[in-house]
């Protein structure tokens, strides 16, 4: 029971405190910088000629099953690599080693004893922290509404950081917009969907789902260049983002059970559901209304509005229809939801993983 909740659970919540300590550390190489070369040398070599949406589509799933696969190897290694390192390579008369092999510890039991599974607790951990990103784009949503405020270029220049549009020409409340719609559809992409994986399938493919948000974000446009070297990887994102967009709009609104967030919201629950229902389908994405409108919704603002992406104008309807002011405090009250939302998932999945062992 020990060892499974230390393999289970305990990484899960490591990571994610190094994830709220931290956020992603600029410094260190990140694995969706790698991603973003790798998956950048396929396009350069495969996206010209005939067959562009079949190469592209194999080249989507290459990358995910040996983003999955590996990070697999990585952790069956960080768990046999301790035993036989002490019962085989040099240190056979350690206390460690004799201790394996009088209790006849195989990999397959390793699981078992707890002391071998520090590597595996440290590499998970480590992993999980690189695949959630709610602190860091709380940071930049929280910079952009202080850029913004000191001048028009600015904002535009730091919400250029983490949107995909061409912000050169958007105003301030166009900047404002487009810092919370990404906050919220951040929430499910970069939180609440690697946690829905990682209940799933674990951590290979908490980073398998980092593999495909990867290549949506960079080849998974509509425009000349993608159109068709990017369909299938849009459409895998779009497969695997479905479950959590959904459950990532009910976290928001399951958020409203707290005072600090109902006293300020603009809907009730059900008022709010209803709202989500309404809006949520109405989005180009079929993923990304959903959250999108829940934070609307208790906002009582518009999302959405068409926008140039790579030179190209892309249509996408409102959500929402009153069209106010933004203000900081609209942005302090957003965080306030998400991370509300992002610690009720953590603590689900915990419990999930628990059941298991309460049974047995």
């Amino acid at each position: 029971m020990i060892s499974y909740i230390a393999a289970t659970i305990l990484p899960l919540i490591i990571g994610w405190i190094l994830d709220r300590i931290f956020g992603d550390p600029e410094r260190l190489p990140h694995p969706v910088v790698w991603f973003g070369k790798i998956i950048a040398v396929g396009e350069r070599a495969l996206n010209r000629g005939r067959w562009r949406t079949v190469k592209g589509g194999l080249w989507a799933l290459f990358c995910i099953l040996s983003v999955f696969f590996i990070t697999d190897l990585i952790l069956s290694v960080s768990v046999i690599s301790p035993m036989y390192l002490f019962a085989n390579f040099g240190m056979e008369h350690s206390e460690t080693a004799q201790f394996i092999k009088s209790a006849g510890i195989t990999p397959n039991e390793t699981f078992k004893s707890f002391p071998l599974l520090i590597p595996y607790i440290a590499v998970s951990s480590i992993l999980i922290f690189y695949c959630l990103a709610g602190t860091t784009l709380a940071k930049e949503v929280r910079n952009t509404f202080k850029a913004v405020d000191r001048s028009l270029e600015e904002g535009r220049i730091q919400v250029g950081r983490i949107v995909g549009r061409n912000t050169s020409k958007l105003d301030k409340q166009e900047i404002r917009t487009a810092a919370l719609e990404t906050l919220a559809e951040n929430l499910s992409d970069g939180v609440i969907a690697p946690l829905f994986w990682y209940f799933l399938l674990g951590v290979p493919g908490m980073m398998a789902y980092k593999m495909v948000n990867t290549l949506d974000s960079m080849i998974g446009y509509k425009t000349e260049r993608y159109k068709k070297f990017g369909c299938v990887a849009a459409r895998i994102d779009d497969i695997a983002n479905y479950v959590p967009a959904r459950l990532t709009a009910l976290l928001m609104t399951a958020t409203l059970i707290f005072p600090y967030i109902r006293k300020h919201s603009a809907r009730k629950a059900n008022e709010l559901l209803r709202f989500i229902a309404t809006y949520g389908p109405k989005h180009a994405s079929p993923n990304s209304g959903w959250p999108e409108a829940a934070l609307a919704g208790i906002l009582n603002c518009r999302f959405g509005g068409s926008h140039v992406y790579f030179g190209e104008m892309v249509y996408k309807p409102f959500i929402g229809n009153n069209n106010r002011e933004l203000s900081t405090d609209d942005m302090e009250f957003s965080l306030k939801i998400t991370r509300t939302a992002e610690t009720i998932m953590i603590i689900s999945v915990i419990i999930l993983n628990l059941i298991p062992v309460l049974i047995l």
